[in-house]
């Protein structure tokens, strides 16, 4: 049977969280947090502990622990829990040490994956300033193509509100 195929046990006892038994061997995994909170969890035998609880972009809840939280802190330069979504981080698979015993756990890299750019389109909080920066000269299509995503339709509309004249009143 190959190792891919494999069921780790933990993943019955804990189906809810990802952990490093998610992890083949060697294998690293970037994933985005959209948010993260304090949550009630409940572990092995019922017991219930509150827990910092990340939300990933297509993968299960990560629970936080303090030394992946001052991983996190450290890579995005802010201790702001609100400041990490949308950030992009990379779990591994590590062994520690809990109650004398060597334990496998998941830690995060201390190196930022490649962080994805803001889309650029009407909900963005910045959409009309862009509009007007493309329209005064001081930003081109191209400039902020650097710190955004912009799609040909969206390029279009831009464009157009650019060369819209204001009227007076």
């Amino acid at each position: 049977m190959a190792a891919g195929t494999k069921t780790h046990w933990k993943q019955l006892t804990n189906p809810n969280y990802i952990g490093a038994y998610s992890l083949a061997e060697g294998q690293d995994l970037e994933v985005q947090i959209l948010k993260v909170t304090k949550e009630m969890v409940k572990g092995e035998g019922g017991k219930q502990d509150e827990c910092t609880i990340a939300t990933l972009k297509d993968q299960k809840p990560l629970i936080l622990n303090k030394t992946n939280c001052k991983t996190i802190a450290k890579l995005f330069e802010t201790p702001y829990i609100e400041e990490w979504a949308g950030k992009k981080i990379t779990l591994f698979k590590s062994v520690t040490k809990l109650k004398g015993e060597d334990v496998e756990c998941l830690r995060i890299r201390d190196k930022k994956p490649p962080q994805s750019k803001a889309i650029l389109n009407q909900s963005n909080p910045n959409w009309e300033k862009a509009i007007k920066a493309v329209k005064s000269g001081a930003f081109t299509i191209e400039s902020l193509k650097l710190k955004y995503e912009i799609s040909d339709e969206i390029k279009e509309i831009i464009l157009n509100e650019a060369l819209k004249v204001d009227e007076a009143v």
